[in-house]
C-alpha cells in the first residue's frame, strides 16, 4: 500500500507571530499593571502556533488527510471523491491559514504552491504544500479514476 506523509512548517505564520511577541515584549513598559499582559500574549502565541504552525498531509488507505498543528483542525477526504488533482500556484494575497479563495477553500501554512482537488460536484479544495507534485502523485496512485493534468 502506498503512503505519503509530509509536514510543512508554517514559517509564514511562525516568524511574524514571534516578531510580534518580541516587539510587544520590548514595548510594554515594566509597570506592574502590564506584567500580566506578556504571559497572556505568550499563551496566545503558543496556542496559535500549536494549532496552525504546521500542516501535515497524509495520503493513505484511500484518504487524503490534512491536519493543522496538533490535530484539532483537520479534514479527511476520500480519494474516490477526487476527480482532478492539479499542482497550482496561489496568488500571494490568498494568504495563509484557512481561507475561502476564488478557487474554493484553501488550507495553507506557507508558500504559494498547492494542490487543487476538484470533486465530482465541481467544488474545489486547495491544499498548500511545498511538494505539490508528490502530493498529486500520491493522490493519483490512490485512485484509478483520477484525472491529473500533465500526466504522461
Amino acid at each position: 500500500m502506498n503512503r505519503y506523509r509530509h509536514t510543512q512548517i508554517g514559517w509564514a505564520i511562525i516568524i511574524p507571530l514571534l516578531a510580534f511577541f518580541v516587539v510587544a515584549w520590548l514595548l510594554v513598559p515594566s509597570l506592574p499593571a502590564n506584567r500580566a499582559f506578556l504571559p497572556c500574549l505568550a499563551g496566545v502565541v503558543v496556542l496559535v502556533l500549536s494549532l496552525f504552525g504546521t500542516l501535515i498531509i497524509t495520503v493513505a488507505g484511500g484518504w487524503v488527510i490534512c491536519r493543522f498543528g496538533v490535530g484539532l483542525v483537520w479534514r479527511r477526504i476520500p480519494v474516490s471523491d477526487v476527480r482532478v488533482a492539479e499542482a497550482v500556484r496561489n496568488k500571494w494575497y490568498y494568504g495563509w491559514g484557512i481561507r475561502l479563495s476564488p478557487h474554493g477553500w484553501l488550507w495553507n501554512v506557507s508558500g504559494l504552491k498547492a494542490v487543487e482537488l476538484t470533486f465530482a460536484n465541481g467544488k474545489k479544495f486547495r491544499i498548500g504544500t511545498d511538494e505539490p507534485e508528490m502530493v498529486r502523485q500520491a493522490i493519483r496512485d490512490g485512485s484509478r479514476d483520477l484525472i491529473c493534468p500533465h500526466d504522461p
